[in-house]
């Protein structure tokens, strides 16, 4: 199924911006600027834990669609091809979907994870297992985990990450995937190892516009400076991505991934998300008569 171009994507935010921050304080950030969606970082300590009780799940789903706000998808930490036993990772993802589910989000994020060899920020990994069997390991466990998929309607979305940086390198293990599965593309990590947006686009859209799929956008100064930086200061090609969207009719949902949580130094996700609204509404103008919580 694909999205209609006539339609705008969903701008969420991730609580990686908001280590430490409750949940109240980080909803009233969110309506402040407009934002339409949250996406949940899994974890001990975290909003959206692993522990949660079914109790807590449902309050904590009411409380954030209560705000008028959507669950647009859970960040778990699962690595698909890492070198586990099967039924922890599975498992392990099993879990996660059932989570996802009962918080109302479509998808669930994991990482490819699997074991390389140290390079340059700039250069694609050498996996230490041949990439082509780290790629069938990591496409059988998202198999494995099809039926349930289905039945819950939420999915697993593999993120441009790690050892898989590209594009490319998720299609290859996602065409290997029997059962319904998303992708995830964060504008940084195919960039900084020198794909094109246009080949992570055409790499990654059968997944992306399958209900299952998210973008993440962010910036920095890049090569010099890591530290997230506010969208459109720095030297990611935040404009040209929301170009490419906007005219392939991407409606899914546009993640801000501020990654404060691993840079202390960066400014507070307030301010990040100003200047995220910012640039959602140079690209994606509010239509007449569109509700908006904050002028943009």
């Amino acid at each position: 199924m694909h999205h209609p171009a006539e339609l705008e994507p969903t701008l969420t935010v991730s609580t990686l911006g908001a280590p430490g921050e409750s949940l109240d304080t980080v909803l009233s950030w969110l309506v402040a600027h407009g934002a339409q969606g949250v996406e949940l970082r899994l974890g001990r300590g975290e909003i959206a834990a692993p522990a949660m009780t079914r109790r807590e799940r449902s309050e904590l789903r009411s409380r954030i669609e209560g705000a008028g706000l959507a669950v647009t998808g859970v960040a778990s930490y699962i690595r698909i091809a890492e070198p586990a036993d099967d039924v922890l990772v599975v498992g392990a993802l099993e879990a996660a979907l059932i989570l996802a589910h009962d918080l109302g989000a479509p998808a669930v994020r994991v990482f490819p994870g699997a074991p390389a060899r140290p390079c340059g920020y700039d250069s694609v990994p050498e996996t230490i297992q041949a990439r082509q069997e780290a790629n069938a390991l990591a496409a059988g466990r998202l198999t494995a985990v099809a039926r349930l998929a289905r039945d819950l309607g939420t999915y697993p979305a593999l993120e441009t990450h790690d050892s898989h940086p590209r594009g490319s390198d998720i299609a290859a293990i996602l065409d290997m995937v029997d059962g319904p599965a998303g992708a995830v593309w964060d504008l940084m990590h195919p960039w900084r190892v020198g794909e094109t947006l246009g080949e992570t686009w055409r790499a990654l859209q059968p997944w992306l516009t399958g209900g299952a799929g998210s973008v993440q956008v962010k910036d920095a100064r890049l090569p010099a400076s890591r530290t997230p930086a506010l969208v459109g200061t720095g030297t990611l090609p935040v404009d040209a991505f929301a170009g490419l969207l906007r005219d392939a009719g991407y409606a899914g949902p546009v993640c801000l991934e501020w990654e404060k949580a691993w840079h202390a130094d960066a400014p507070p996700l307030d301010e990040a998300l100003g200047s995220a609204v910012r640039w959602f509404r140079r690209h994606w103008p509010a239509r007449p008569g569109a509700d908006t919580a904050a002028p943009f």
